[in-house]
């Protein structure tokens, strides 16, 4: 599920995010550098090149150290978190939801997602299965919706009053509407009661078409489309992490 990552890697991974947050967002430490543009490319190869130079120096460590450094620096992340304020602006903006500058509280978000999913590939790899709470997985859903603007920015609609409900069904079930209005989308929770187009899956395919688990073929497989078919066809190409 994570290419050619092996659990070490998504181990070492995890510990790098949690070090960059505390460095740059607790302690103030600058950036060495960033992107050399401003485009959604040129971040996304600045993120890799930093996942990458992370992983190539962790092979030294031994995978003892690599879980007594994420024991440690997870303890340390969760309680700079909790001295957040979820209504303040975000130091970084959320860019898989199109944002520029993001509330802090979907920043947050962002983060526990982040974790959740590279937890989950672990458990899977190892054989451990799902995650035993639902609700941290109805959690992940719920911030990773604020993708699907994102993901139709390019669709345009004739009229205002267009709508796309998203339900998904399983341990963690929830229902969302995606609206078009002032020439822009949005989403929210609950359900329309006239949808433009429908959008059903399961919470296990939700969460992997959002974290780029699944091929296109699965995708296409796994969700069913009503309505406006068309105007249902962009969630394949949602994502709520950055590709």
């Amino acid at each position: 599920m994570a290419g050619a990552w092996r659990v070490r890697h998504v181990v070492a991974h995890l510990c790098d995010t949690a070090f960059r947050r505390l460095s740059f967002h607790r302690d103030h430490r600058r950036p060495a550098s960033g992107p050399r543009g401003t485009s959604e490319r040129d971040l996304t190869v600045f993120i890799n090149d930093l996942n990458a130079t992370w992983i190539a120096a962790a092979e030294r460590l031994s995978s003892r150290v690599l879980t007594d450094l994420y024991a440690q620096v997870s303890e340390d992340l969760a309680a700079f978190i909790e001295t957040l304020d979820l209504h303040a602006s975000a130091l970084f903006p959320v860019s898989w939801a199109g944002q520029s500058a993001s509330p802090q509280w979907l920043d947050i978000g962002r983060e526990f997602t982040e974790i959740w999913h590279h937890g989950s590939q672990v458990r899977e790899a190892v054989g451990a299965g799902p995650f035993r709470d639902a609700s941290w997985l109805g959690n992940v859903l719920q911030i990773s919706m604020h993708a699907l603007p994102h993901a139709y920015r390019g669709v345009q609609p004739p009229g205002e009053d267009i709508s796309v409900a998203v339900e998904v069904t399983g341990r963690a079930p929830g229902t969302w509407s995606l609206r078009r209005a002032a020439h822009a989308w949005d989403i929210d929770e609950g359900g329309s009661p006239t949808p433009s187009a429908t959008i059903a899956m399961s919470d296990e395919t939700a969460w992997r078409l959002l974290f780029n688990a699944l091929s296109p073929d699965e995708a296409r497989s796994s969700i069913t489309l009503g309505g406006n078919i068309d105007l249902a066809r962009p969630i394949w190409d949602a994502r709520a992490v950055i590709v």
